[in-house]
Order: C-alpha cells, then structure tokens, then sequence
C-alpha cells in the first residue's frame, strides 16, 4: 500500500499523473528497483524509470567498458574504456532526477541482494546466474524481470510472482451514466437515458448515487452487471427494495484482477508466449529455443557469444539448439535460417532494439510497482528482420568487429553498410 505522506512534485510529474493517478505514483515513489547490466539495454531501461520517478535505482555491473559499448550506452564516453560501466554510469544517470537516489552495488551479486528490492531487472548475465536470481525472486514475491537484445533479436519476461494484484487493468476512466428507471424485479433491469450508451460489459461492477424512491442502491455494495442492450443492464434481485422514483447515476467499479506469474526456470520449460506479429506465429517458440543454444554455447566458450557470420560456430549453436530442442516436452520444428541470423547477430547492438526494448522493460517496471494497467505474463519475443536488405548475404569478414565504437552495428549490417551511413549527412528538425 503507497504511504499517504508521500509527497509527489506535481509541477514534475504532472503527465504521468495524468496517466496513471496519484496513488499509483505514490507507489511507485515507495519502490526500489534493481537494474543488472549496465550495456545500452540496461541504461536505457535505468534512464526510463529514473525519469518516471522511482524511490531508488541500484546499478550492478562490474564489467570493464568496452569500445564496442558506446554504440548504444549513451553515458559512456570513450575516456571510461576499462572502468567498472555501473561505476561511470552511475553519477550520470543521477543527473536525470534529483528526486531518485542512484546507487552502485560493487560487491558480487547474490540471491540475498535482491530482498530490499520491489522489482529487479536483469539483463547480461550467464543463464544459471538469471535461474538462481529468478529462483529467489519468486520464493520471496519480488517482482523478476529478463531481458536481451541479440542484434535484430530481443526478448523479455515476467515474473511478477502468485496471486499479483492489478489494480487497474486498462487505466481508462470508469464508466458512468444516467439513469431512466430501475425496475423493482428479480433482475433489476435498469434503463439509462435514450441518447447515452452506458458502455458495460457482462461482469462488470456498479455502484449509484443520487436515485430517489430506491434509495437502498445509493453508495450500495457493487454489483455485478449483466448487459441487455446498449441502454439497460441487469443488476440482479431488487424486488425488496423501495420503488424506483426518478434520477440518480450509476458508476463503474474497477475490480481488482489477480494474476499468477511462473517462475523464470519453470517458464524456460513451460513458456507461455504474447505475440508480437501474429504473421510470426512460429518464431517465438524457435526463438525461445535458441536464445538458451546462445547461453549454452557461452558456457562451453569462456563467456564468448558466436562471431559474427561465423559458420562454424552457427553450426554449434543450431546444434545445441537441437539438443535443447529434444528435451522439450513440446517440441518446435526449428528454421536452420533463423537460427543461423541469430548466431550470427548475437553479439550486435543497436540502438534503436535498445530503445525499443528500454521503453517496453521501463513500462513493465512501472507495472510492476504500481498495480496499473496488465503486465506481460511470462515470454514475449520480437525481432525485426525486415530491417535486413533484400538477399542480403554478408561475408564474415564484412561482419567481423573492426575495434570501434560501432562494432555492435557492423556485426548486424556489416562494414560497407556503416561506411556508408558515416558518409550520410541528415537534417534533424524537432526535438
């Protein structure tokens, strides 16, 4: 429950409180939010929820800043090659809210961290580290949330523990309307006024005010609606009450849904998936399979993802992909193509996936603390490979990292692609 003393500056946040209403801000200034991986994805996730206004963000990654990073880690400057990225990240990050405390874990992570946290969002890690995160998430009902960008590839997933209280599943104003008459009958059929639709749907709550003659209805208990038409709903057995008068209004109440969420290991298992583009309706399941072939083969490889439009190491990634694949209970008819791009991107970044995804993650954030609107209920997977040319067929030394801060596009589009956009001069107007 969001403390009532807390204070929100309505100068600030006066568009989100537009949005989602004071108390859900209030609630989500109560809540401290844990982001893990600090590469574009994760700052751009951190960026999001510190502007929105969180009680906190805490940042680990104690990996040293690569070149290859500034290609979507915009807060990194070339200068910080070699630093700790949490480190640098950290006080410029804190520069975007003065109301939302930034902070840095710089000791090893573990299960235990998370305790003080509302909703913890991990993004490079090693899959066993993401399955014992995800594993004391769960048993101790903080909100868990995975997410990657592999090149054109990207997924996310939820775990917001059982019995999930949404407040608000759509965030629209609750209906209202006035009424014509309320028959005093086993079905209670009430009847709004000729030129207003009320708008209901069977199931719905509604309380009333101001009706006279059956005045036992005004601020009564909700009930449930059963719709009859555009301008009458049921609302059950009124035969004891008074006789109907005139006037009076009926209101809308919002019911509270519950919603049970899997464990991250049980849903690797078991996935669940929200379609993105239902002209796709194959490659979740596929792209499941394979986004675990890229952590096994990191595992066998010292931490290393495939290299760029590598065949032999395309080669190993189908084949763990195929031998996760048997051990599934339902088993997906897996496209050599596909995984074959996935390999061969899996260490591209782009900024505009990184957008993509950090708005997404940073609204499941927001969800997660507040109760407000319908999160996302276990996988959801996208990619965006209309963005490659037509017969496009890169060599690998065309994809091969050259040692500059644009490596994470060249491994998806390749080098002659980025000279040529070095060569663009655009004209940007708005802001």
């Amino acid at each position: 429950m969001a403390d009532s003393n807390i204070e929100i500056d309505e100068g600030l946040y006066s568009r989100q409180i537009y949005v989602l209403g004071v108390e859900a801000m209030k609630k989500m200034s109560a809540s401290n939010v844990l982001i893990v991986g600090l590469k574009g994805l994760g700052c751009e996730i951190a960026k999001n929820i510190i502007l929105a206004g969180v009680k906190s963000v805490m940042l680990y990654d104690p990996q040293a800043v690569e070149i290859a990073d500034l290609s979507s880690q915009f807060f990194l400057h070339s200068e910080d090659v070699g630093k700790p990225r949490a480190q640098v990240s950290a006080p410029r990050l804190a520069e975007l809210n003065q109301y939302v405390p930034v902070s840095v874990l710089d000791k090893e992570l573990t299960p235990e961290d998370l305790a003080p946290f509302k909703c913890v969002v991990v993004t490079d890690l090693p899959l066993h580290d993401k399955l014992e995160l995800g594993d004391y998430a769960h048993k101790n009902n903080i909100c868990f949330i995975s997410t990657e960008i592999r090149g054109l590839f990207g997924y996310t997933f939820n775990d917001f523990g059982e019995q999930f209280v949404v407040e608000d599943t759509t965030g629209e104003e609750s209906l209202s309307g006035m009424i014509a008459g309320i028959e005093q009958s086993a079905d209670g059929i009430v009847t709004c006024l000729d030129e207003t639709r009320h708008g209901l749907e069977d199931g719905q709550l509604v309380t009333f005010n101001e009706v006279q003659g059956m005045t036992e209805l005004n601020g009564c208990e909700p009930r449930r609606v059963k719709v009859l038409g555009p301008y009458t709903f049921s609302i059950g057995d009124t035969s004891s009450l008074s006789a109907y008068s005139r006037g009076g209004l009926f209101q809308q109440v919002k019911e509270p849904s519950r919603v049970n969420f899997a464990s991250f290991r049980d849903a690797l298992q078991a996935p669940e998936f929200l379609f993105s583009d239902f002209a796709k309706f194959e490659r979740p399941a596929q792209l499941h399979v394979g986004f675990q072939a890229l952590h096994a083969f990191s595992a066998a490889n010292s931490g290393k993802l495939p290299r760029p439009g590598n065949d032999e190491d395309a080669a190993e990634v189908l084949r763990l992909a195929n031998e996760i694949n048997d051990k599934c209970e339902q088993k997906v008819e897996l496209d050599v193509e596909l995984l074959k791009k996935l390999s061969y991107q899996a260490t591209g970044d782009l900024s505009p996936m990184v957008a993509v995804f950090g708005g997404l993650v940073a609204q499941e954030v927001l969800k997660a603390c507040t109760g407000k609107f319908m999160p996302i209920n276990n996988f959801m997977y996208f990619d965006a490979l209309e963005c490659l040319p037509i017969g496009f067929e890169p060599s690998e030394a065309d994809l091969a990292p050259t040692g500059s801060r644009y490596d994470g596009q060249i491994a998806v589009f390749g080098r002659k692609f980025q000279d040529q956009i070095a060569n663009y001069r655009e004209f940007l107007v708005g802001s």
